[in-house]
């Protein structure tokens, strides 16, 4: 990936207590892609049971286990930015009977935007993201003003 026409990059974790991933949100991700929205670079699903152990899959293997057609998705991911090691760091931080999926997304909707401020000069300093739990309260406070 060169610089230009690269857009920013975000790692999501998603989590699913009860170990409850089902594969639901595999449509809700391939419509992005469609769209021409975020390119999916890797998916990593890291697992703890009961007793603590951990189990580390990629959509391919959750895919076939939950008897999912992803082949098309499969076929545009990169991989290679999330590994074992991933799972390692989040695993303490993943209670008993929990799934997390890490999914790293590269933003195609702010190339063109990205572009055009390196054509002016400018360059990104930094970025942050606000939830959208977060978000929802703003917007509620703002509206009782």
């Amino acid at each position: 990936m060169d610089a230009i026409n690269t857009g920013p990059v975000d790692v999501v974790f998603l989590r699913f207590p009860g170990n409850r991933f089902n594969g639901r949100i595999l449509p809700a991700l391939r419509d992005l892609v469609a769209a021409d929205l975020i390119r999916v670079l890797d998916l990593l699903v890291v697992a703890k049971n009961a007793e603590g152990d951990l189990a580390v899959a990629e959509l391919g293997q959750v895919a076939q286990e939950l008897d999912v057609d992803v082949a098309d998705l499969l076929d545009e991911i990169p991989g290679g930015w999330l590994d074992r090691d991933d799972a390692e760091e989040v695993a303490p931080h993943l209670d008993p009977e929990t799934t997390l999926a890490l999914l790293a997304i590269e933003n195609l909707w702010a190339i063109p935007f990205v572009d055009a401020v390196r054509d002016a000069g400018g360059e990104l300093v930094d970025q942050a993201r606000v939830g959208a739990e977060l978000v929802a309260e703003i917007r509620a406070a703002a509206e009782e003003v």
